[in-house]
């Protein structure tokens, strides 16, 4: 079961040593960000939005904020990963594209909004889980269009969520779930590590 998908998920490692003199244009961050939202959310909320952390005056803004992590300064680009509360009024937006596109039909939209309010209203936990799910999928998607573009990547918690929060003016339903660094590599980064055996790990039912 190899093929160039499993290959790049399969040789995937977090990236530690960048090349500071390798940028990203806006276009290719533009593209990444197009590939992470491809990634799935419940009842289609697309819950999250990206901050590229790429000028110089930008990272400088973060990497105290980030535990001086060398990655934030040398990566071409340090994505902040945001991930926005379950909201389940956004659901008529969010799918009129989809009407539009004539994948769904416009009476069924009633029948996505309802369960998700009974599952989300007044449920600040689960609206929580929900946004660092998303966005942990929106991230995964980048890092490995990241790794098939020939870039190396590293998702980041090292980092103050209060100042994050407060220093690049996130709205108060808007979680800093994680930060993605991304950039090309330069010598001196470990393969991907050894897992857990399959056997460890799975059980049938």
């Amino acid at each position: 079961m190899i093929n160039p998908v499993i290959e790049t998920i399969l040789s995937r490692s977090a990236a530690k040593y960048y090349d500071p003199a390798a940028t990203l244009n806006d276009d290719q961050i533009r593209e990444l960000v197009r590939i992470g939202t491809s990634a799935p959310t419940s009842f289609h909320l697309q819950n999250w939005r990206f901050i590229a952390v790429r000028t110089p005056e930008a990272k400088a803004r973060l990497l105290p904020i980030a535990w001086n992590q060398p990655a934030i300064s040398d990566a071409a680009v340090t994505f902040i990963i945001v991930g926005q509360l379950a909201d389940s009024s956004t659901i008529p937006q969010r799918l009129a594209p989809v009407v539009e596109a004539g994948i769904m039909p416009a009476h069924l939209v009633p029948d996505w909004e309802l369960p998700a309010r009974g599952l989300y209203f007044e449920q600040p936990q689960r609206q929580r889980d929900e946004a660092v799910r998303s966005a942990t999928f929106g991230a995964a998607a980048i890092i490995y269009a990241a790794r098939s573009l020939g870039l190396g990547s590293t998702p980041m918690i090292g980092f103050d969520d209060v100042a994050v929060h407060r220093e690049f003016g996130l709205a108060e339903d808007e979680v800093p779930v994680m930060l993605l660094t991304v950039g090309l590599e330069r010598a001196g980064n470990w393969p991907q590590k050894p897992r857990l055996p399959v056997a460890d790990v799975l059980d049938f039912a």
